[in-house]
């Protein structure tokens, strides 16, 4: 079996990530061995930025659902209870409500985690210190798409379209369905930094070596496709087109 360390090689090579792979963990329990994350943010996503951008061998720590309550949208998602009994959470829907950004009936099908954690473990993909529960790729839509394929033909495929907001939905989403593409939401952009360029598709861990295998006999096809297309299409461009 190929290491975590491998696959992060692997899929950043192959996808030219500019961005590390980040898996996520939920425990049922606050881990030993790793670093408890000290200091405030925003947001949940914000752990996801602080992974892929930390120093070599630094790149793990865990969270508590304390760390968490600035985001009363990312803490409903990850199953983490209110530690003000969820008002922030009805002010925050209640404004996005009443921007027409939320309708208040999409609320009760937004995807959770099934349990409430203790903690959760953060890590780029190849200093993962356990199996993680779910990876993010935070990538160019070419590579969503190759990795989208590849997912696709190792059976690790959600049937869902791409998610729209809230994008830490798509982290439970994957989970339980498989591979899961999110479009990002405004507060994910800010939040991390996440060029208007790309997109994060979500993949179970389980399936990560079956999607890695799956890669490489995807971006074959595709090259030989690519070269098939572009053959094939000054042929059959005339008129207009042959202008555009």
């Amino acid at each position: 079996m190929a290491t975590w360390d491998q696959l992060e090689q692997a899929f950043t090579h192959r996808l030219s990530l500019g961005v590390a792979p980040v898996a996520v963990t939920f425990c049922d329990a606050v881990p030993t061995g790793v670093r408890k994350f000290e200091g405030s943010v925003p947001s949940g996503c914000t752990f996801w930025k602080v992974a892929a951008s930390a120093p070599r061998q630094q790149a793990a720590f865990y969270t508590v659902p304390a760390d968490h309550q600035n985001c009363p949208i990312g803490a409903h998602t990850h199953n983490m209870p209110p530690a003000d009994g969820g008002k922030m959470l009805t002010d925050m829907l209640g404004l996005m409500a009443g921007l027409g950004y939320v309708k208040m009936e999409e609320v009760p099908g937004i995807p959770r985690w099934p349990s409430s954690p203790a903690a959760v473990l953060y890590a780029r993909l190849g200093e993962t210190p356990r199996t993680p529960d779910v990876i993010i790729f935070a990538c160019r839509p070419s590579a969503a798409m190759y990795l989208g394929e590849a997912a696709r033909a190792a059976g690790a495929a959600s049937a869902m379209p791409p998610l729209p907001r809230p994008t830490c939905m798509a982290i439970p989403a994957a989970a339980a369905s498989g591979a899961t593409m999110s479009l990002g939401c405004i507060g994910n952009r800010i939040y991390t930094g996440l060029g208007d360029d790309h997109v994060y598709l979500m993949v179970r861990a389980a399936d990560a070596e079956a999607i890695s295998r799956a890669l490489d006999r995807i971006l074959d096809a595709n090259a030989q496709l690519t070269k098939f297309h572009r053959d094939r299409r000054p042929g059959l461009t005339s008129g207009d087109a042959a202008r555009a």
